[in-house]
């Protein structure tokens, strides 16, 4: 087999295990609810809960590049998925709390499958059309979505514990077909120059701090959002958990499949461009879906009339739709930014930006459910959300926006100065 097919098969095979793997980190978003109601949790525990896996697919990304730098991305992503297959299952026969949080920090692993991914993939491919395949891999993103059509389908039939079953078992064929449908290649392994202490130096670069801050909202903030949705259509609208999970879908499966187009609007437009108005369009449908329903009483001449203000499913689920397309964009744009500013140090910068947007994950639902038990608003997730790109416009006006003409005829290609 010629090295072209090579690498479409190994894009293929690595899409697939990414896809299966980001299925997997989200499963919480859908059993997590019957777990919930089990176990009396209040939010916060809940937040706790799905958040786990957020926390270690988070924290084992840099070793796991670096790991994929020295033994192939062929054998870590294989081993990956194999070590995650006990965990996933035993889900199924925890009954404590604790022993939810503990094996959710082992099947968060699968999240780190990303940084074994993305390197692996690239280097397949010549450089004009790395970009192009790296979209294409990281629309595994869409894993977050598939899980919200198969788990709730699994829960109302057999109940939550067959869930982890089934997933441990469609993780151990996906783990299989792409060990047979993958390749080596002895010329794409280096020896890793990556080290924390590299790490730790580039955070003295304040424009690294604000691409993080970007990420932890398009990134951070789908992780969040994604296991959050299910369970906020449940409560608000009082669905039923699958017509929940399919509405939810709407916001993931965007913000997965469109990431590749992202980039290349990004490659068009430029990286600051994109998002800036990805901030916009995000600022404008938080603000709306911040709003909580609202009953209001006013007196009138003919007596008191009240009136009800709120968004009903169909506009809420428009909103996030649109929230979801934006933030594929910005997930794009952010590494496009990463690429034009550091093209000698890719690796070190899109590993700290990248465990930023991770974390991101792991602390806003925490968050979710702090501010819900202690407000008792539902919206009030997305009022955290409007907070944080509020944060992120001022930051970006200050650093690039001001002083630069972005419209008009005296507008001029941005660029950023160190």
């Amino acid at each position: 087999m010629n090295k072209k097919r090579q690498g479409l098969s190994v894009l293929i095979a690595s899409t697939l295990a990414f896809t299966v793997c980001f299925m997997v980190w989200m499963m919480f978003a859908v059993v997590g609810i019957p777990i919930k109601k089990t176990l009396d949790l209040n939010s916060t525990q809940f937040g706790l809960l799905t958040a786990m896996p957020v926390l270690t697919g988070s924290l084992i990304r840099v070793p796991l590049g670096m790991w994929t730098d020295k033994y192939g991305g062929r054998i870590v992503m294989f081993v990956l998925m194999l070590v995650c297959v006990v965990p996933i299952w035993l889900i199924g026969y925890a009954t404590e709390y604790w022993q939810f949080l503990v094996l959710g920090l082992f099947v968060g692993l699968a999240g780190g499958s990303f940084s074994v991914g993305t390197p692996y993939v690239a280097r397949w491919f010549p450089r004009k059309q790395q970009g192009f395949a790296m979209g294409i891999f990281g629309a595994g993103n869409s894993g977050a979505a598939v899980n919200k059509f198969v788990a709730p389908a699994l829960v109302v039939a057999f109940g939550w514990v067959l869930v982890p079953q089934v997933y441990a078992a469609i993780m151990l064929g996906t783990a299989l077909l792409f060990w047979f449908f993958s390749y080596s290649d002895p010329h794409h392994l280096v020896d890793s120059k990556i080290t924390w202490r590299q790490q730790l130096q580039a955070l003295r670069d304040p424009k690294v701090w604000k691409y993080c801050q970007y990420y932890s909202i398009v990134f951070g903030g789908y992780v969040a959002l994604s296991l959050w949705m299910v369970q906020y259509y449940v409560g608000e609208f009082e669905l039923d958990i699958r017509i929940a999970a399919l509405l939810a879908a709407c916001f993931s499966l965007p913000g997965g499949v469109l990431r590749a187009m992202g980039g290349w609007m990004s490659d068009r437009v430029g990286a600051h461009a994109m998002t800036w108005w990805v901030l916009w369009v995000s600022w404008i449908c938080l603000f709306l879906l911040s709003y909580p329903q609202t009953q209001m009483t006013i007196l009138t001449i003919d007596g008191p009339k009240t009136f009800h203000i709120g968004l009903n499913v169909w506009m809420f689920t428009a909103l996030i739709f649109i929230l979801g397309v934006a933030w594929a964009f910005g997930k794009a744009s952010v590494f496009k930014y990463i690429s034009d500013d550091y093209p000698d140090n890719i690796g070190v910068i899109s590993g700290i930006v990248g465990l930023a947007g991770g974390l991101g994950g792991f602390i806003l639902p925490i968050m979710f459910g702090a501010l819900m038990d202690l407000t008792g608003i539902r919206s009030s997730a997305f009022m955290l959300m409007y907070g944080v790109v509020w944060v992120s416009l001022i930051w970006m006006y200050w650093t690039e926006v001001r002083g630069a003409e972005l419209m008009g005829a005296k507008s001029k290609p941005f660029r950023l100065h160190g």
